[in-house]
């Protein structure tokens, strides 16, 4: 009698490395914008899912990989132009006008198009009450009010207060200034 064994051999599971690498590679491509945001949650999902290394193939086939070198490349040319805009930045800054910190007082400087603000700004961009200037704790704070168009310092948005010093650019809607203490 003789019997017969059968050996099932069922594909290697994949390693967390590969599936890394794949997301990897999907996660550039939908930042290059080769992928779509719904494309690429779906072979994100698709990715997670697999079972095969073929699997994993498939979902970066169209993607293409870069050298080594273009890679270098692109790296450089984004270091260039990162540089330009900060130097364009603070080319600007001195051209701004200043706009002088207030001596502190028991009452916020208000900023905004009404007329009964302390500092007035009659521009289309500005809200009619947009923001205050205070000095809390021995720091200056300025706080948006709310405003449509936005407040920022050096280019990041005020949600709710910032700390500001001399130096610092201030921008209320599309107006800009840049903070002096004299």
């Amino acid at each position: 009698m003789t019997s017969s064994f059968e050996f099932h051999t069922y594909p290697a599971r994949l390693s967390d490395a590969e599936r890394d690498r794949v997301l990897a590679v999907l996660r550039e491509g939908a930042a290059q914008g080769m992928l779509s945001h719904d494309t690429f949650l779906r072979r994100m999902d698709l990715a997670l899912a697999a079972r095969r290394s073929d699997e994993l193939k498939l979902l970066t086939a169209d993607l293409e990989i870069e050298s080594p070198w273009s890679r270098r490349l692109f790296g450089a040319v984004g270091r260039v132009s990162a540089f330009s805009v900060r130097l364009r930045r603070a080319w600007q800054a001195e051209r701004l006008p200043k706009l002088l910190l207030p001596q502190p007082g028991p009452y916020p400087l208000r900023i905004g198009r009404d007329p009964m603000n302390g500092l007035r700004l009659s521009h289309d961009t500005v809200s009619r009450l947009h923001a205050e200037l205070s000095m809390q704790g021995g720091e200056w704070v300025l706080r948006d009010l709310g405003s449509t168009n936005g407040t920022t310092v050096n280019g990041r948005r005020v949600t709710v207060t910032a700390v500001v010093h001399d130096g610092d650019l201030v921008s209320f809607g599309q107006m800009s200034f840049r903070l002096a203490t004299d």
